[in-house]
């Protein structure tokens, strides 16, 4: 078995972050390349930290997901990308060709569905697995063999979360996140809070329950204040929690789901990174290849 953790990107939340993290680049012809050059220095640092890994990118289809069928406003009040980081879009397949790695996406499902299935999966087999992203909704996933390497926003270092680690952060366990989300809500993705309901009322809400569910059939010894908004406010705490919880069962095309890059597709990824001018990233892929 191999011993390195398979690595699990979450490709657009990390080609995203690295726009924003980076000052404007561009090659010598005017392209802008930040987003690229960000990523790809991102995937240079997993492959020297874990020799051997194998490497899953998940995207999102461009088509509506469920999510947005049930709950119009879902994601609704994000703002539109910049155009700089559009234009780089089409450049984002040829990269991630050359990594070797596995791309997958799944109509109709989010690319942090397709994550929690491949993370399900391995789980199940026990292998060790990290999913690296900057998005916290799949904090959710860090239990079992799979952790989560959180990126943060310029200048912060990147955080790794296992089962603790999320309880020490938000005082529930991963799985216990969605139902979390439905109390207090999430502004990023437009999911509504329960008005008067904050995290440290969510935590205790939750202690001994595992979802909303059972809070919502029992809210023996919570003060009346807060039943009644539980109560006028139930219909939506389960649609919140059903839309936060990431989906195991996104349908995928057959495996293989994960590869490790090869000598060969390293190659290929240095003699684009000379076309994109990504001269700094020349010799930390050269000891990569060396070490093939």
């Amino acid at each position: 078995m191999n011993p390195a953790p398979a690595l699990l990107l979450d490709t657009f939340s990390l080609f995203f972050r690295a726009f924003f993290a980076l000052p404007p680049m561009s090659t010598s012809r005017g392209e802008a390349t930040s987003a690229l050059y960000g990523l790809s220095t991102l995937v240079l640092k997993l492959l020297r930290e874990h020799p051997g890994a194998e490497l899953c990118f998940a995207l999102d289809t461009g088509r509506p997901t469920f999510r947005h069928r049930e709950f119009l406003p879902y994601k609704a009040a994000r703002a539109p990308a910049p155009t700089p980081l559009v234009e780089q879009l089409r450049r984002l397949d040829e990269l991630l060709d050359r990594t070797g790695g596995i791309v997958l996406g799944s109509p109709g499902f989010e690319a942090d569905d397709v994550l929690a299935t491949v993370a399900a999966n391995l789980r199940a087999q026990g292998r060790p697995a990290r999913v690296v992203s900057g998005d916290r909704d799949l904090l959710q996933l860090a239990f079992g063999s799979v952790k989560v390497e959180f990126v943060g926003r310029r200048g912060k270092d990147a955080v790794t979360y296992d089962e603790a680690a999320v309880v020490a952060r938000f005082g529930v366990p991963p799985w216990r996140l969605p139902s979390f989300v439905a109390l207090v809500g999430d502004t990023s993705d437009n999911l509504p809070s329960v008005p008067g309901i904050g995290p440290a009322t969510a935590k205790k809400l939750l202690e001994g329950r595992e979802n909303v569910g059972e809070l919502l059939a029992d809210s023996a010894g919570v003060p009346p204040r807060v039943a009644e908004l539980l109560r006028s406010y139930a219909e939506q705490i389960a649609q919140t929690e059903q839309l936060a919880r990431l989906r195991v069962d996104a349908p995928l095309p057959q495996p293989p789901h994960l590869a490790t890059p090869t000598a060969d597709h390293l190659l290929a990824l240095r003699q684009w990174f000379e076309v994109m001018e990504f001269k700094s990233l020349l010799p930390r892929i050269d000891k990569l290849i060396a070490a093939r």
